[in-house]
């Protein structure tokens, strides 16, 4: 199954919604830092998460972007980081 490599970026306007956001986003990728995430994603859980996020934002008021960075697999990305390092995610397996 191919997976995409996502920026996900957030401005939500009500603290209560953000918190939402926040504690979806968590059980979707890796928190990075304040309002954005990195995630890897099928495009099966690309669309359970943007459905999710239209559940709950307020379009007039909120904003959210998702940066397809593209193919996990084959995709390093370029970037400087100052201060704390970034790590792009890794899938690891996971034993039961």
């Amino acid at each position: 199954m191919s997976e995409h490599l996502y920026i996900v970026t957030y401005d939500i306007a009500d603290p209560k919604r953000g918190r939402r956001v926040f504690k979806l986003m968590r059980g979707y990728g890796e928190w990075l830092q304040l309002s954005v995430f990195q995630c890897r994603l099928s495009r099966r859980r690309h669309a359970e998460l943007i459905s999710d996020l239209e559940l709950i934002i307020l379009h007039g008021h909120d904003h959210i972007i998702l940066l397809d960075l593209g193919d996990a697999q084959e995709i390093t990305p370029r970037l400087i980081s100052l201060g704390k390092a970034y790590n792009p995610m890794v899938r690891e397996p996971i034993i039961v």
